[in-house]
């Protein structure tokens, strides 16, 4: 084995995408040591679920047998195969859909559950950020903000949309993101079981929705069921659902509030605006408990452009290859398909199948392509969710999978 091939591929970032990328380089027998700069697996929030799609044939080519069973133990709802009808886009006035997009195979779940799934027999070196890196003769060293240092054969960095390697690659100009002129308001609800039922009458799984009048966009989701959060049974079984809202930016009163009370406000303030959301979108917004904590999403992006990876020894995969907004949900199958793509060119280079060079040149040639176009749709879709009059089927935020309603002749608004 040559040199290089002796050292370890160093993974930067032990999020879902550096996970799985671990965890495939561990199914082929491929030294790799991963570094997180967070100090511990629940550092940060649980986040949202997310919905596994396309992704999902790579996700079970990276891993061990047995893992499509456990990927169902950590959906959102036990219950998906059997309740999943797809999802809508609403006209949020009505509360009528505008457009369906009926059920594809997928697997919606917790994020942080999938996370900790993917952690299985990986050894993370956490509390470990990475202030630069130099090429060597054999690959590449990498320097931690704390004094040490490792060799690699080389760099794969998926340290999420704010990359700090992306930016030490590009520079800030070239690296850094373009923020959208899109605010976005996050809150995770507890609904008691009534509630959670009216909404499911819409979508039983997601909806999301614009008003035809002002444009505000909504999206709502569970996270947990009763069965799934163990409060099936009890005297006040619940669910757990993620509430986002966002609008255009048209001046400067526009901009997100600073304080938490504000933005709760602000949230209740969209719902009632105009003719309002329909009643039972209003209500769950206006009945959201004072106090809850409100998270604002930064909907920045950065279309893919190539980098100098000092002749394969430096790349990105992931959020840090294609920052894109949420409102296709295509982020983390880009990751995933981004993970076992880059495991099999690193296989074919150990196979001595091709250079360390022309592997990454051959991973970096497609993922780049696609990361630029998927980042620009997924822009496009976040400024149509907030159009509803013009929103049409061939629009990428409904594209995929997507059956029309026409409007009806008494009720152009629906």
């Amino acid at each position: 084995m040559s040199p290089s091939k002796q050292l370890p591929v160093i993974i930067s970032g032990a999020g879902i995408v550096g996970l799985t990328l671990a965890q495939a380089l561990k199914k082929e027998n491929i030294s790799f040591q991963i570094y997180e700069r967070d100090t511990h697996l629940h550092a940060r929030s649980a986040g949202w679920g997310i919905s596994i799609y396309c992704a999902h044939p790579a996700l079970a080519d990276c891993m061990p047998s047995g893992f499509a069973e456990e990927l169902c133990s950590v959906q959102v709802d036990l219950q998906h195969e059997l309740t999943d009808v797809g999802s809508v886009f609403l006209n949020l006035e009505t509360a009528k859909p505008r457009f369906v997009i009926p059920s594809n195979f997928r697997r919606r779940v917790s994020r942080e559950k999938l996370r900790k799934l993917l952690t299985a027999g990986i050894d993370v070196n956490r509390d470990k950020q990475i202030s630069g890196f130099n090429p060597t003769k054999n690959g590449i060293l990498i320097s931690f903000s704390d004094g040490t240092d490792v060799e690699g054969s080389l760099l794969a960095a998926a340290d999420g949309s704010g990359s700090n390697i992306r930016q030490l690659l590009l520079g800030m100009d070239l690296g850094g993101f373009n923020q959208l002129l899109v605010r976005s308001l996050a809150v995770t609800v507890c609904l008691p079981e009534e509630k959670a039922n009216r909404l499911q009458t819409i979508a039983p799984l997601k909806f999301q929705g614009c008003h035809p009048d002002t444009g505000y966009y909504m999206w709502y989701s569970i996270l947990s069921t009763p069965q799934v959060n163990s409060s099936f049974g009890a005297n006040n079984p619940h669910y757990e659902a993620q509430l986002n809202v966002s609008w255009l930016v048209k001046g400067s009163n526009d901009d997100v509030p600073e304080t938490n009370f504000d933005r709760l406000a602000n949230i209740k303030y969209l719902a009632r605006m105009g003719t309002g959301f329909e009643k039972t979108l209003r209500e769950t917004i206006e009945d959201i408990p004072d106090g809850t904590e409100v998270f604002e999403i930064t909907l920045a992006d950065w279309p893919t452009i190539p980098w100098h990876g000092f002749d394969g020894r430096v790349t990105l995969l992931g959020d840090a290859a294609h920052p894109m907004t949420m409102y296709r949900g295509e982020a983390a199958n880009h990751g995933l398909l981004d993970a076992q793509k880059l495991m099999k060119q690193l296989r074919a280079w150990h196979l001595g199948e091709k250079t360390r060079s022309e592997a990454l040149a051959d991973y970096e040639a497609e993922m780049i392509v696609k990361g630029h176009e998927a980042v620009l749709l997924s822009r496009k879709a976040c400024l149509d969710a907030h159009e509803i009059q013009n929103l049409s089927y061939d629009s990428p935020l409904i594209t995929r999978m997507t059956v029309a309603l026409p409007r009806t002749q008494d009720c152009d608004r629906c």
